[in-house]
């Protein structure tokens, strides 16, 4: 079990992290100008509206690996959710007076969206295509009929799933802390 949950969080953060990395500065430079901001959120909604899991097909046929496809399924999708999301918090930073902490929060809003969407398609993919991991896992329990072995996994998947969007709770409650928003206290 603990080989499988480390594949999948390995799928996961290294298609995450990437587009992470990626998603945020096009989407920073996206939300400083609003007629940017508004031609290019049209445009990224294209994209954004495939699911993502729809392009494992396609995937596989480039790069003729599961591993490979999967990572870059996770990266596709995590990308244009991150993008959007990071354009529309530098939205509201501006339209705040440039409130650091209206900044962070957004920033955070974005990579937990990214981060379930990331999480999501891991898990599909897996099922899909296997041969490790916990999509994997549950798809051959449910093959198996082994209902309580299903249970399992989905309880496995859920508690991840949790702790990362705690963790990012976190770490936006410490950063959020740390950074003035501009008032003075009195």
């Amino acid at each position: 079990m603990f080989l499988d949950i480390l594949a999948s969080l390995q799928r996961l953060f290294v298609g995450y992290i990437p587009a992470v990395v990626l998603g945020s500065f096009i989407g920073y430079f996206i939300g400083l100008n609003s007629m940017i901001y508004q031609l290019f959120r049209l445009i990224f909604q294209i994209p954004h509206s495939i699911p993502p899991i729809a392009l494992l097909p396609l995937s596989l046929i480039a790069f003729q690996e599961s591993e490979s496809a999967a990572i870059i399924v996770v990266f596709l999708g995590t990308l244009w959710t991150m993008i959007i999301n990071t354009a529309i918090g530098m939205r509201h930073f501006h339209r705040q007076n440039k409130n650091f902490r209206a900044a962070i929060f957004h920033l955070f809003h974005a990579l937990k969206v990214s981060i379930w969407v990331a999480w999501f398609i891991v898990i599909a993919t897996e099922m899909l295509i296997g041969p490790r991991g916990l999509g994997f896992t549950l798809w051959d329990a449910y093959k198996a009929g082994n209902a309580d072995y299903i249970i399992q996994e989905i309880l496995y998947i859920g508690i991840i799933g949790f702790m990362l969007d705690q963790l990012l709770d976190f770490a936006a409650y410490i950063l959020s802390q740390m950074v003035s928003d501009g008032k003075k206290s009195s």
